[in-house]
């Protein structure tokens, strides 16, 4: 079956359209079209002239491209500083142990029960946070379809992962676009959108 005539699971894909560049007038600023489309239930479509899903949702938004391209750079460095938080994180706790009995010994983890580096939830130090808040709020600000005006964030509305702070990262590739699948990052995206 082709992908796009079904999906099993809750997901959003994300694409950009970049007009021609012939150049604005100095009154308005160069602008991408956000495409998105998303499901909040499986989907099967077998005949398309029929398909009228209550659960499938698109939509479009026009985004400052200086914008989109300043937060991909804060994106990518609070990135950057996720892996390092990471890196910090795994050479501490592999350094220090956990009983007296493991002194003797190397830890031994078996590769079914370790968790993929980058799905571990990171704990986020005070300069960190900061950072994320204010890349969180900033991607609120952009995606956000009600014209209200945003408050800032006092809490991060997603897990912070390295799988998740790269996916949001990818969010704003105006090359490639992506696909996010359902958990709390997926959540937070839906709800600005809706």
């Amino acid at each position: 079956e082709s992908k796009a005539a079904s999906a099993s699971y809750k997901e959003i894909n994300i694409q950009w359209y970049i007009p021609s560049l012939a150049k604005p007038s100095n009154h308005t600023e160069t602008k991408v079209l956000l495409l998105y489309a998303y499901n909040i239930n499986p989907i099967k479509m077998s005949d398309m002239t029929v398909f009228s899903p209550t659960s499938a949702f698109s939509g479009h938004l026009w985004i400052p491209l200086a914008r989109i391209i300043s937060l991909k750079e804060k994106l990518s460095d609070l990135k950057e500083q996720v892996e390092i938080l990471m890196q910090d994180s795994k050479s501490f706790s592999t350094s220090v142990p956990t009983s007296f009995l493991e002194q003797s010994e190397t830890l031994k983890i078996s590769p079914s029960n370790k968790p993929q580096m980058s799905d571990a939830k990171v704990h986020l130090d005070e300069k960190t946070e900061e950072i994320a808040k204010r890349c969180f709020f900033e991607v609120k600000a952009l995606l956000s379809v009600a014209p209200a005006p945003c408050s800032p964030l006092t809490e991060i509305p997603f897990d912070v992962t390295l799988q998740s702070i790269t996916n949001l990262e990818d969010v704003f590739d105006l090359a490639n676009g992506c696909v996010i699948t359902e958990g709390s990052l997926f959540n937070w995206i839906i709800s600005l959108l809706h």
